[in-house]
């Protein structure tokens, strides 16, 4: 009964790190389902739309006039809109986690303290669970915003390098 035993072990950390946990654990999942989207839309939906843009600027006879300029900016956008979307938002996430971290942090110190305030500072058993509570939530959010971080870092060169490629591939014509 593996399986058991990792969600007995799962439970057990919740358990000591505190209802925090499980908020980062939350926000965690909602980061790294944007971040496994936006990597799914870079490996299937951009290559459709870079296409798009490359065949709808083909169809143009005009690559030199001020409109062509003009249009040739809208679908570099356009597609350099798409590649950055959700990217602000596991940006904030990011930026969030180790708050929610911190969080956790302050309400096992409140933890340590009423229990000191209770019992003298004599008990300490009352107290490992505080300092339990206030290091593992700082720990999963630091965690959290480390992966989340690598990742949007690493999408963020996508997005640049696409865009920019797509702004390559799109010739202007000087006359």
């Amino acid at each position: 009964m593996p399986e058991f035993e990792a969600v007995g072990a799962v439970r057990d950390f919740v358990e000591t790190g505190g209802d925090v946990l499980l908020l980062i654990a939350f926000v965690t999942f909602v980061m790294w389902t944007l971040l496994i989207e936006r990597f799914w839309y870079f490996r299937t939906g951009h290559r459709q739309e870079a296409q798009r843009v490359r065949e709808l600027w083909q169809a143009r006879d005009d690559h030199s006039s001020w409109n062509a300029h003009q249009i040739r900016r809208m679908l570099v956008s356009e597609v350099r809109q798409k590649l950055e979307r959700g990217l602000g938002m596991i940006r904030t996430i990011v930026a969030v986690c180790p708050m929610l971290g911190l969080l956790g942090t302050v309400t096992g110190m409140i933890e340590v303290f009423d229990v000191m305030a209770i019992a003298g500072s004599g008990n300490t058993r009352g107290m490992a669970g505080g300092v339990s509570k206030a290091t593992l939530p700082t720990m999963a959010g630091m965690v959290a915003a480390l992966s989340g971080m690598l990742f949007s870092v690493q999408l963020d060169r996508f997005s640049r390098e696409a865009s920019e490629h797509v702004a390559d591939v799109l010739e202007i014509v000087h006359e």
